[in-house]
This record gives C-alpha cells, structure tokens and sequence, in this order.
C-alpha cells in the first residue's frame, strides 16, 4: 500500500480515538507511520496536524479551560525549554536513533499507564515544571506525550472533565511551540505539508466521530482496549528498530514484542476480571 494512503487510514483511526478519549493521535499514528516513514518528514506533518486536532479538543471544552490554567501552567512553563531541546535533537540525531527513542520511552509509559498504577504527587505545582520539561523534549522529539500526560493527570486524581481540558490546553501549548521551533530551524518541507494533507481529512471525520461513539460506548473499555493495541504497536515498532541495529540477534529483538505481548495478555485479564466483579447495573 502506498504509505501516504496508509498514513491517512491510520490518521483516521487515531483522530476517532483523541475525539473520543482526548489524547492518542500521535502515540498511535507514529508507531505505524515511522515504520515507513522518515522522523524529520514524519514529525512536521504530525506536528501541523496535532495543533489542529489539539485546537479542537480546547474549543469543545473551552467552557472549563480558565479552570484548569493555574494547575497547567508549572507544566507549560516547563515545556518550552523542553521543545527548544526536542527540536534541536531531531534536527542533529539519526532517524533511527529518533525512532529507538520514540518506542523506548511510549512502551513503558503505556504499561506503566495500562496496569493502573498510581503515585500522586503532593507539590504538584513543583514537580510541574520538570515533568513539562521531559514532556516538551519527547513530543518535540517524537511528537508523543499523551501516555506521559495522561498518567500525569490521572495520578492528580483530576475528574473526566477536567483531565480532558488539562490535556487539550497543554497539548496546544505544545505542539505551537513545536511549531515554531520547527519553523525556526526550517524542518518544514514541501513533502511534509503534503503529508500533512494526507492526514487532514481522517482528522475531520475522525474527531466528531469518536467524541460522538464515546457517549455510547463503555469509555474505560474503549481506553483499554485502544491502550492494549497501542502497547502491541510500540512493542513491534521497537523490536523492529532493535533489529534493524544488529545489535542483537532477531529472535532476541523480537522477544521484546513478545513479551510485551505477555505483560499485556495478563493486565487485559486482570482488567476483565475486575470489570466481571463489578455489580451489575439492572
């Protein structure tokens, strides 16, 4: 398949997912799409898209965003010197040392996130400003950082409303910085703006279709099961990176996939078997 035709397949499936959940465009469209893909074209499509998408998320729930500034803006203070870093990273690194860097940090977040594990933080304002920074230094570099901001949110412990605009304001902030600082260091080519128009329409469909399937659809199973087929992603995406480094034998970069596969297999179950012990509602 051509991969630009692919890529706005995909574009779709993950725009349905962020219309629905708030967050997740780039953390499963870059999974796929660096598989034949460049990260230095790739990123300033995804960038491009993802200030449009991000800009959508803030006006369905403008209503609650002067609300949640004062706890975003440790956050966003951070992020700026961490996408000056990201940026100039992506600019100098290798495309396959983006990529090693991409899966490296998603896998661990998605598990971390899909066994539902949670360490709030008491000074939230103080950790603030350091978390933005290795926020802004992943998505400038990778263009991810909804798993990381997600476990973020979800450990303040803040409800569906407000997590959805926490991450929608932050997400803005991040990924205009990102794109001015990919101006400034003129990443921006011909053939990712017309990338970007590969992508665009799946987000237009994509985004009302999945805020508009969420309010009839179990939202934790729907998370679950999208953060299941994101970990089986990431976890193909950095065995094939790890492969393609011949640092190890195949079998062996591969027994990463598979036991992330395992970890996966025995969190889904856990998750059913919690969701089964739950009273029914008649």
């Amino acid at each position: 398949m051509n991969p630009t035709i692919l890529l706005g397949i995909v574009s779709l499936g993950a725009a349905t997912v962020t219309g629905a959940l708030g967050y997740g465009y780039s953390s499963i469209t870059v999974p796929i799409a660096l598989l034949v893909i460049g990260s230095k074209l790739l990123n300033p499509a995804l960038v491009l898209c993802e200030t449009v998408v991000n800009g959508y998320s803030t006006f369905l729930n403008r209503h609650a965003v002067r609300a949640i500034l004062p706890r975003v803006a440790p956050l966003i203070a951070g992020i700026v010197p961490g996408v000056l870093v990201g940026s100039l990273l992506l600019a100098s690194l290798p495309s396959t040392g983006v990529k090693l860097v991409a899966y490296g940090a998603l896998l661990p977040l998605i598990l971390i996130q899909t066994s539902g594990i949670r360490f709030p933080v008491t000074r939230e304002r103080t950790i603030g400003v350091p978390v933005g920074v290795a926020v802004g230094v992943l998505y400038s570099l990778t263009t991810i950082s909804g798993p990381p901001l997600a476990l973020f949110f979800n450990n303040q412990g803040l409800a569906k409303n407000e997590f959805k605009v926490a991450l929608a304001v932050t997400r803005v902030a991040e990924s205009l910085l990102t794109l001015v600082m990919y101006l400034a260091l003129g990443l921006f080519t011909f053939d990712s703006v017309e990338l970007a128009g590969w992508m665009g329409p799946g987000i237009l469909v994509g985004m009302p279709l999945g805020h508009a399937l969420i309010q009839r659809i179990a939202p934790e199973l729907f998370r679950r099961v999208c953060m299941s087929f994101d970990a089986w992603l990431v976890g193909f995406g950095l065995s094939r990176v790890v492969d393609d480094l011949a640092v190890f034998p195949a079998h062996a970069a591969y027994a990463i996939l598979a036991l992330t596969l395992v970890i996966d297999a025995v969190l889904l179950r856990r998750f059913f078997a919690a969701r089964a012990s739950l009273p029914q509602l008649r």
